[in-house]
């Protein structure tokens, strides 16, 4: 279904019974985005399969291909085959309305992987690119990134607000060792780190303070070796990246473990069995680790070479844990908490704040629209579940324009009749297909329910 084709509000009907399901995820966009990125920066063509089609991925391949490289979908290949050729200059000139004709203006929309990965791109290049976004995205920081390209010798002048989008980049990046703090986002880290086989002398990267979501940074890392970058760990906040740049490669995408969450959710709370396949173990993607709270809450996990199944029997306890790792997964748990026979405190989350929305508030706000005692708290929340059936009231759920609040809340609507999801269509984002997904979980619950 189309964004165009649906209800707003959309009502999500409950399931007759537990579920016994596989479901194909689409590909990771950290992933993608990464790859994408680094395939831009390689010597020779490179193939990127199972690549996630979203708007995050669709304003990567824009503002790529603005600075000149060309991508294009592998003639006759399934499940999203996309082959990168790297520009032959870092960028090229795309004249802007309005402009003196000597800078290119590139709009990364909502992505905030694109905004915070293209910066320094951009600044490999000496020619003048200004970078923007949409109103959501000049509401998030910038200012880290944009600090450690100017300590690196780029030129960084803010259009409107120091610190934020839009604003006006030139390179090139002369120095070889950088500053940062870790606790914003590890995304500027990453951005810098895929930089820097592209400099003289490398790189060396050091955090002022502690790193969130260092999963994501393991991603970084994974990906920029499959293209032949090095990365030296020295110690948990020292990274030295060597000089050498990078060679086109012929890469997998694995599916969205963000993305799966929501069936794995699904499974805990309606109980029955959901199977993700191409989602195993070995995964580098740090989300797949909600599985294992589920399994604390009291679902069963079966770990595969290539595949995750997560089988729920429908009661949950409680739990405490710190999601700062994986924190794109704490609205989903704050849903799966809902049902929950006891409290559950979520903590180390405090700069999911600076997301699409205040993430935080954007929770507990809605789980008090549908009946359910939840607390915010400065690094998380608290989600008091309702003592007896029904577990949530009926309620339209009020999504932000953020995709994570409109796909974890549907989840509940699974379980809970009577709810409703705002602006359906703000799931394009990462995963335009969820609301076929989901119905495809109603076709496949067990033979005695269906």
């Amino acid at each position: 279904m189309t964004a165009g084709m649906l209800p707003d509000p959309y009502p999500v009907r409950p399931l007759g019974g537990p579920l016994d399901a596989t479901v194909e995820m689409p590909g990771s966009k950290s992933a993608t985005n990464r790859a994408l990125l680094v395939a831009a920066l390689a010597r020779g063509t490179s193939v990127l399969r199972g690549a996630l089609a979203a708007d995050d991925t669709a304003a990567m391949i824009d503002v790529l291909g603005r600075l000149g490289v060309d991508i294009h979908e592998e003639s006759g290949a399934a499940g999203g085959a996309l082959v990168v050729s790297p520009a032959r200059r870092p960028a090229r000139v795309d004249v802007a309305a309005g402009s003196s004709g000597h800078q290119v203006v590139v709009d990364a929309r909502q992505s905030g992987t694109t905004a915070r990965f293209v910066a320094p791109y951009a600044c490999l290049s000496g020619r003048e690119i200004v970078l923007d976004g949409s109103a959501q995205l000049r509401s998030r920081p910038m200012g880290p990134g944009l600090d450690a390209l100017v300590a690196l010798g780029a030129s960084v002048e803010p259009v409107a607000a120091a610190g934020f989008l839009p604003v006006r980049l030139r390179g090139p990046l002369t120095g070889d060792h950088v500053r940062l703090p870790g606790d914003v986002s590890s995304q500027f880290v990453s951005g810098l780190l895929m930089i820097g086989p592209m400099l003289a002398n490398g790189l060396r990267l050091e955090l002022t303070t502690a790193l969130v979501s260092r999963p994501y940074l393991d991603l970084t890392i994974a990906v920029m070796a499959q293209f032949g970058g090095v990365v030296d760990v020295v110690d948990a906040s020292t990274f030295r990246v060597r000089s050498g740049g990078y060679v086109g490669r012929d890469v997998r995408i694995e599916p969205d473990a963000s993305a799966a969450s929501y069936a794995f959710a699904a499974a805990a709370i309606r109980g029955g069995r959901v199977r993700v396949p191409g989602l195993g173990r070995n995964t580098v993607q740090g989300d797949l680790a909600f599985v294992d709270v589920l399994e604390q809450m009291g679902a069963r996990v079966v770990y595969g070479i290539d595949a995750t199944e997560v089988i729920g029997s429908g009661r949950l306890r409680g739990v405490d844990v710190d999601l700062a790792d994986f924190s794109d997964t704490a609205p989903t748990l704050a849903v799966v908490a809902a049902f929950a026979d006891g409290p559950t405190r979520v903590r180390g989350i405090g700069f999911i704040r600076a997301k699409e929305t205040d993430r935080i508030d954007a929770v507990v706000t809605e789980l008090r629209r549908l009946g359910v005692d939840a607390q915010e708290e400065p690094d998380g929340f608290v989600v008091r579940p309702r003592a007896q059936a029904p577990y949530l009231l009926p309620g339209v759920v009020q999504t932000y324009d953020d995709h994570r609040m409109a796909m974890s809340f549907a989840i509940a609507g699974l379980v809970a009749p009577g709810i409703e999801i705002a602006d359906p269509g703000c799931v394009a984002k990462t995963f335009p297909r969820f609301w076929d997904v989901l119905e495809s979980l109603r076709r496949q619950q067990s033979r005695e329910h269906s």
